[in-house]
């Protein structure tokens, strides 16, 4: 068998870029701070778990090492692996952005060269004649928000108004991004997704790179909850990715959770979803079992990021990473010969770190597998290092950016 399997750990980003101060992130280490106060007993939660970060399997593949590459130092409560069991480094991102289709883009060794829109940080801060239009088009009777915010908050602040006056609920953050939250039943899906839609058209002069729905359930305070019925409209990558060259040499390209839509469903051959991270681990454990020869399974775990980085969730972060650790021998247990598993992350969300928004950092690279040599990859120079990898372990034409870590 040659088959590649790319997981990301949304947001699990190792500290280190060299242009963090330019976003504002000086200092940011998803992994390292977080072992650091589960360390010092900040991350300790009766009932879900407590003392310091206990993630075995991730440090024998050599995460440890790559983080401590990355960033320069080893967490206080951990101790890297004394022989690391996979290929391990990390890259450093030469994308504009620090956003989630930026991180894949690049990733599957297309970077992205100018800059997205965004949004200003005034209130309000969403243009008005697109808003009007979108308010005539959907025949709303307004909408609420028009602002920065965490979706967790807008949702409990204004949850009960928007239930009330049918107004759906609009904001973004320091992505490139439009988010229209809105109640499943009393405002509807279909029609969430119909205004959601709209939305994108109207903002493309913008160059906005994503609008989201993000429906909720929920009464009142207190009970609102976002649902698995999210959906991303992203604007369609700019050139050909890893994905577009497998799909049309006829390889089986599989979606695992929501890559489907970062990359517009462009090089797709089949996208399956779960509602939470263990559900996604089983399906990717099932297509580890069945997938075809010469396939390409890209998964993206999206709680690290939207449950635990996005709300600052220290504890919530870890006890994810342990459970997600946990997992990872059923993983390496069902990887064949020729198999190609790599470890890796889009971004940073250090939830020690201030506000609600991404944070420019380094990503892990860890590459595991029957026949991966375990060496230090080093510091890579851009994510698309990944997929020009994965290019050549599959045989495909070399992509125009990236370098192999293979070779």
């Amino acid at each position: 068998m040659t088959r590649a399997f790319i997981l990301v750990i949304d947001s699990l980003g190792i500290g280190g870029a060299a242009d963090a101060a330019d976003f504002g992130d000086s200092g940011a280490d998803t992994w390292g701070h977080i072992a650091e106060a589960c360390a010092l007993g900040k991350a300790d939660r009766p009932g879900l778990r407590q003392g310091r970060l206990v993630v075995p399997n991730l440090i024998r593949l050599g995460l440890a090492h790559a983080a401590a590459a990355s960033s320069g130092r080893l967490p206080a409560g951990l101790a890297a692996h004394a022989a690391p069991a996979g290929a391990h480094g990390f890259a450093s991102e030469t994308s504009r952005g620090k956003d989630t289709p930026s991180g894949h883009w690049e990733i599957a060794g297309l970077p992205v060269d100018f800059d997205w829109g965004y949004f200003p940080r005034i209130r309000p801060c969403f243009p008005p004649r697109i808003i009007e239009t979108l308010i005539e088009d959907g025949a709303l009777p307004g909408i609420l928000g028009d602002c920065h915010a965490s979706g967790t908050e807008i949702i409990e602040r204004l949850g009960v108004e928007h239930i009330e006056t049918g107004k759906p609920i609009c904001y973004t953050s320091a992505d490139s991004v439009f988010q229209i939250a809105a109640h499943e039943s009393h405002f509807g899906l279909d029609r969430l997704y119909e205004l959601c839609a709209r939305a994108k058209s109207l903002l493309e002069p913008l160059n906005i790179a994503r609008v989201i729905a993000r429906p909720f359930v929920g009464e009142v305070p207190g009970e609102f909850r976002r649902t698995a019925n999210r959906r991303d409209l992203t604007t369609p990558p700019h050139g050909p990715t890893l994905l577009d060259h497998a799909f049309d040499t006829g390889r089986e390209v599989v979606s695992v959770g929501k890559i489907a839509d970062i990359f517009a469903g462009r090089g797709i051959s089949r996208k399956i979803t779960a509602a939470n991270t263990d559900g996604l681990f089983a399906l990717t454990l099932r297509e580890v079992a069945d997938a075809t020869d010469g396939a390409l399974v890209f998964v993206n775990f999206v709680d690290f990021d939207t449950l635990y980085g996005h709300r600052r969730d220290i504890a919530g972060y870890a006890a994810a990473l342990e459970a997600f650790d946990l997992r990872l021998p059923a993983l390496e247990a069902r990887l064949q010969p020729g198999d190609l598993a790599i470890l890796t992350a889009d971004h940073g969300c250090d939830p020690t770190f201030p506000g609600s928004d991404h944070t420019r950092e380094n990503i892990p690279v860890i590459m595991f597998g029957p026949n991966v040599t375990p060496r230090d990859l080093g510091r890579r120079e851009s994510f698309a290092d990944i997929g020009q990898s994965v290019a050549a372990h599959l045989g495909l034409s070399p992509l125009p950016f990236g370098r192999s870590c293979l070779s």
